[in-house]
């Protein structure tokens, strides 16, 4: 892509890397469909934050994406249903571990040197911390649009982190202000975790519902073959 990639929002980045992850990790059930791809944007693990995104959300998410070119159906002899797949690599032309850092920044949001070691493994293994920011620094010097930005070292943390500039510029001014919000009173404190725990648990119930829902789908298409 010759041009600068367009600024994607919340949903397209959730869907995008978790189509980038399931290439890599689950290559036998990949491309995926929508019902799979739900679940791999909704599941508890290697996400921050959690969501429950529901199936409108996802196509509506999907539907940009392929507008931009960063995402297509696939429409193989055999498939039954739908099924998506990226474009990201091939419009991006970048290497498997470009794509991995960019992928689990997606996912997971702005991360250490090591941190970004130990969860790209199953992209592209870096032998050394100094591989990593090799590739880093390739991606945040790209041209025509750098990538990846590092972050200034926050007061009280040892290391820098990294971000991905797929949503935009950064704010990076607004990260170092050494303005802190007044503390919280504890009737406010008691109410934001008791939301925080809510939020957890409707978007457990929401993966698992559809966790179940995409094992008896499974199940009939089983079924079916020997009836």
């Amino acid at each position: 892509m010759d041009a600068a990639l367009p600024s994607l929002n919340a949903h397209e980045l959730r869907v995008l890397g978790s189509l980038l992850e399931k290439a890599v990790t689950t290559p036998d059930y990949y491309p995926l469909t929508l019902n799979s791809l739900t679940l791999a944007c909704n599941q508890l693990s290697n996400r921050d934050p959690v969501v429950a995104f529901d199936e409108p959300t996802i196509v509506r998410a999907l539907d940009s994406l392929r507008d931009k070119r960063l995402a297509s159906v696939f429409t193989g002899a055999e498939s039954r249903v739908a099924k998506y797949k990226h474009n990201f690599i091939e419009a991006l032309q970048l290497t498997p571990a470009e794509v991995g850092l960019l992928c689990v920044l997606m996912l997971r949001g702005p991360q250490t040197l090591a941190e970004l070691r130990t969860r790209t493994e199953r992209f592209q293994p870096f032998e050394t911390l100094t591989e990593v920011e090799e590739a880093l620094q390739a991606l945040a010097t790209r041209t025509p649009q750098p990538l990846v930005v590092k972050l200034p070292r926050l007061p009280g943390t040892k290391e820098p982190r990294y971000a991905h500039l797929l949503a935009g510029p950064i704010d990076v001014a607004a990260l170092t202000s050494s303005s802190s919000p007044p503390p919280l009173e504890p009737a406010t404190l008691t109410v934001r975790l008791e939301n925080d725990r809510m939020t957890k648990l409707e978007a457990e119930t929401t993966a698992l519902r559809a966790e179940l829902a995409e094992l008896r789908q499974q199940f009939a298409e089983f079924r079916k073959q020997f009836e």
